[in-house]
């Protein structure tokens, strides 16, 4: 099957959304050998993948996908594409606790980096986090500590079964944008960064397909998140804006002021001073836009000044480090 529709792709035709489907299950059940996935993953760094392509990938992640019950907790998703090469520290990932500790319960789905040297995965396994699929488990975690963390190797074997392939190219593949759209616990609220506009309109029509409260972040030059460095498109239900940090109340910042994402160890340490109060002002700033987005994505209601003063009260008052701790402790 592989075989076969490489010679199409290498035609420059695109699969239909049921072979898209169909390879992405034989790539779960570990039928091809890793040439062929590497040339698969190949074709897909030199041209966008087509609707019909995603839809046919997530339909097979899902259906393949260790599915948990989370329902009740009306919990939202925070999770970026990675893939932008720009070597910033866990913005996502601190800013998850933050929005967990102002009352938004956060089922989190993630990975260890591959595009970058250090992914939300890398990040609570060094902090002493034990992954985990098991449903009672998460669901404590979920209903103590307001946040779980589903580390996407667990839930789906195509995740699990590419994950190699994907550190040894140790470059962005199409996985870096179905991870975001894969999550096993199908939250109804979720804010993704993605890295180019192109995708950002792919997730905005699976999200409107899905009828969840969505929120697709990009910066202009190039993050997959607000980095403050410049403008943002922010597209949601509500509709579509440009941001800029005056736009937020907050200041503009230099790259290299929210660089950290090259090893775990330093990741990890810039995680825990932001928890504990010592983070720097670029990066308070920074965690605070990202997590006010996403407290207004789950409490539309919300004005922005709310918003960033809920996010605020959350990282100043420990409430997030209160989350990270229980975490842990469970």
């Amino acid at each position: 099957m592989l075989k076969e529709k490489l010679g199409v792709l290498l035609q420059y035709k695109t699969l239909t959304r049921d072979d898209a489907r169909d390879i992405l299950l034989g790539i779960a059940e570990e039928r091809y050998n890793k040439a062929q996935v590497v040339a698969f993953l190949s074709v897909y760094m030199m041209r966008p993948v087509t609707v019909d392509e995603l839809l046919g990938f997530t339909d097979a992640l899902l259906e393949t996908c260790h599915r948990i019950d989370l329902s009740e907790f009306d919990a939202m998703d925070l999770v970026g594409t990675g893939g932008d090469c720009k070597n910033t520290f866990n913005i996502s990932t601190v800013s998850t606790f933050i929005v967990a500790g102002a009352g938004v319960r956060v089922s989190k789905h993630g990975n260890y980096g591959v595009s970058s040297g250090c992914g939300s995965s890398n990040v609570l396994e060094a902090l002493g986090y034990k992954f985990t699929n098991d449903e009672s488990t998460l669901r404590r975690q979920m209903e103590q500590a307001g946040i779980c963390f589903l580390h996407a190797p667990l839930f789906s074997p195509a995740m699990k079964a590419v994950g190699p392939i994907r550190r040894e190219l140790g470059v962005k593949t199409f996985f870096n944008i179905l991870g975001p759209l894969v999550n096993p616990s199908f939250p109804k609220c979720q804010m993704s960064g993605v890295f180019s506009l192109e995708v950002g309109r792919l997730y905005q029509y699976l999200f409107q397909r899905r009828g969840i409260r969505y929120c697709v972040l990009h910066s202009l030059d190039g993050y997959d998140e607000v980095s403050l460095t410049g403008g943002v498109k922010v597209v949601r239900n509500q509709g579509e804006e440009l941001l800029f940090p005056e736009d937020m109340k907050l200041r503009t910042v230099r790259p290299e002021e929210i660089a950290g994402g090259s090893t775990v160890e330093g990741a990890k340490d810039i995680f825990v001073d932001l928890l504990e109060g010592r983070g720097t002002p670029a990066q308070v700033d920074v965690v605070m836009a990202n997590s006010a987005l996403a407290l207004q994505c789950a409490r539309p209601e919300l004005s922005w000044d709310d918003a960033l003063a809920a996010a605020r009260e959350s990282l100043e008052g420990k409430k997030a480090l209160g989350v990270l701790k229980k975490l842990l402790s469970i």
